[in-house]
């Protein structure tokens, strides 16, 4: 479902002032796995992530997500990877204040054509799945970190994507919220198929995961 080769990426001028955010970087994901990235700030996970998520493009190298080259796509094609192929969730959640959770779900959908019924339909259904179907008319600011990130979960899966990816989900939450999150991953990964990427810190939110990868100095380093 994911495969990179060769990948380096830097930020800068030539010279001291120069980052390498990663080194000739190989990384192949299969189809329904739930991977997970550690590191220290600064090792380039977060950068491979976006790279993935076409948020940003490889110095050299080679990147495919879900049948597409990623590293090829112009903007147009960059722009329907993630309506169609990449859900992404973030740290900081990303709703949209004035909107219902249920609104923040429909919205990839309603921004799609789709009908309004169907849309409702099944922002309702993902909304039961993360065990918000209460909250649905909530807005943001009512709803506690770990079900606005619930709810940003039920968003990126709104489109079916084949390939979800993760930014430290976890980063804003307490230990029990935490685990709530990772477990539906798990669940809902299993349940769509969904191949799942996750960046975090938390070496135990990590090790919900099938498989790790350890990265420093913009290079894998690990692999269990």
């Amino acid at each position: 479902m994911i495969r990179v080769s060769g990948v380096s990426k830097g930020y800068g001028e030539a010279g001291e002032a120069r980052i390498e955010a990663l080194r000739a970087v190989d990384l192949e994901v299969p189809a329904g796995q739930f991977l997970a990235i550690t590191g220290p700030s600064g090792c380039g996970k977060s950068t491979l992530l976006h790279l993935l998520g076409g948020l940003d493009r490889p110095g050299a190298g080679e990147v495919w997500v879900a049948g597409r080259p990623v590293h090829a796509l112009d903007e147009r094609g960059l722009t329907e990877l993630r309506r169609s192929a990449v859900g992404i969730i973030f740290q900081f959640f990303n709703l949209l204040p004035t909107l219902t959770a249920l609104e923040n779900v429909e919205l990839p959908a309603l921004l799609q054509g789709w009908p309004a019924a169907e849309t409702a339909q099944r922002a309702r259904e993902l909304l039961e799945e993360v065990g918000l179907g209460a909250r649905a008319s909530h807005s943001p600011h009512q709803l506690s970190g770990g079900e606005m990130q619930r709810t940003a979960l039920a968003r990126a899966l709104m489109m079916r994507p084949p390939v979800l990816l993760a930014d430290e989900p976890t980063g804003n939450l307490d230990t029990e919220a935490s685990g709530r999150v990772v477990a539906l991953f798990r669940r809902l990964g299993a349940a769509h198929g969904t191949t799942i990427v996750m960046v975090t810190h938390s070496r135990e939110v990590a090790e919900a995961a099938d498989r790790r990868i350890a990265m420093r100095d913009g290079r894998i380093v690990g692999n269990t």
